[in-house]
């Protein structure tokens, strides 16, 4: 099988980000280092622009529009950070955006989205209830009523490469990686990340992590198809997908050892050392991968010896959310 993207895709995309994106640095904790008895190195995605790898991604599409899409602008739906995301590489790109987020989305990721959105004609945020509706249909009901271009999550070729960039640059800071551990919502970040890692470090092991609440993608492995579910009801906000995308799932299928899960105390213990030991604010979501070998994984294979780099996806949490998770 074909897969949707390949190495090249996601070299163009980092041509198109140099510059604007930032190269986020790789941290280390001796703390964490001792705890596992592996080697951790952290691709701190949470230190990007708008806080989370998502505007690589969201970028490396907008950047591709025509003119006449420009002029339209573009629509997308999100929990959070790909809100964040679009609204910032729209109005960088000087088009208009429409955002449609769930109106239980954590009110800093809605205040950002339209913070982003100020001053540009013809951007808006569309609430919709994510229990009772589906954002998928309103946003492909907006695009088709405005005109406007639909920039899906995950599910889009470019979208994925421009996440893939973020593996591209830890390998290429971290060549000698064994494992690389990825959170998944939609897949794709995994997605991109698998085949960059692959390209960069042929053998490399690729795990993917999602939360206890939202394991379609591990079932999905399992039986071998994209199994749907219900929204999950867990503080990884930025995983609370139901499904895997019709593209990110076969590069999944193919690049990926297996999915992994934890539950929300584990990353609420994630959560608090990487505020007391490293000083660093991440997001649960962002918090996945790392979970996975900080307070070990169920079914997990043995981290201790390996040189594991580890994707911080995002550190966009609401404050006063933040403060009563890592005081409960």
């Amino acid at each position: 099988m074909t897969l949707a993207i390949q190495i090249d895709h996601i070299r163009a995309a980092a041509g198109r980000l140099a510059g604007v994106a930032h190269r986020t640095p790789v941290l280390t904790s001796d703390t964490a280092n001792q705890r596992t008895g592996a080697q951790l190195f952290f691709k701190a995605e949470h230190l990007q622009r708008m806080g989370a790898f998502k505007f690589r991604g969201a970028y490396n599409a907008l950047a591709q529009f025509t003119a006449d899409q420009r002029r339209a602008g573009v629509i997308a739906f999100s929990s959070g950070n790909h809100a964040q995301a679009t609204a910032l590489s729209a109005r960088l790109l000087g088009m208009p955006s429409v955002i449609v987020m769930p109106q239980d989305a954590p009110p800093a990721k809605l205040a950002a989205t339209r913070a982003y959105q100020e001053g540009q004609p013809g951007s808006e945020v569309v609430l919709y209830d994510r229990y009772t509706e589906d954002r998928e249909a309103i946003g492909r009901r907006i695009a088709e009523q405005r005109g406007m271009t639909l920039i899906p999550p995950y599910d889009h070729p470019q979208v994925m490469a421009g996440q893939g960039t973020a593996a591209l640059e830890l390998l290429e800071d971290v060549p000698d990686l064994d494992t690389l551990l990825v959170c998944v919502g939609g897949g794709g970040l995994i997605a991109g990340s698998a085949v960059a890692a692959h390209a960069l470090r042929p053998g490399i092991e690729v795990w993917g992590v999602e939360p206890e609440a939202g394991n379609d993608t591990q079932q999905s492995l399992a039986l071998g198809r994209i199994v749907h579910i219900e929204t999950p009801a867990t503080i990884a906000d930025g995983a609370q997908t139901q499904h895997s995308g019709t593209l990110t799932f076969p590069v999944i299928q193919a690049l990926v050892r297996g999915v992994l899960t934890v539950s929300d105390a584990q990353l609420i213990r994630t959560m608090r050392f990487f505020a007391e030991r490293m000083k660093q604010v991440v997001e649960p979501t962002g918090c996945l991968g790392a979970a996975a070998v900080l307070e070990g994984a169920a079914g997990a294979p043995e981290w201790r010896g390996r040189r594991i780099g580890v994707v911080l996806s995002g550190g966009n949490v609401d404050l006063a959310r933040y403060g009563a998770w890592l005081a409960a």
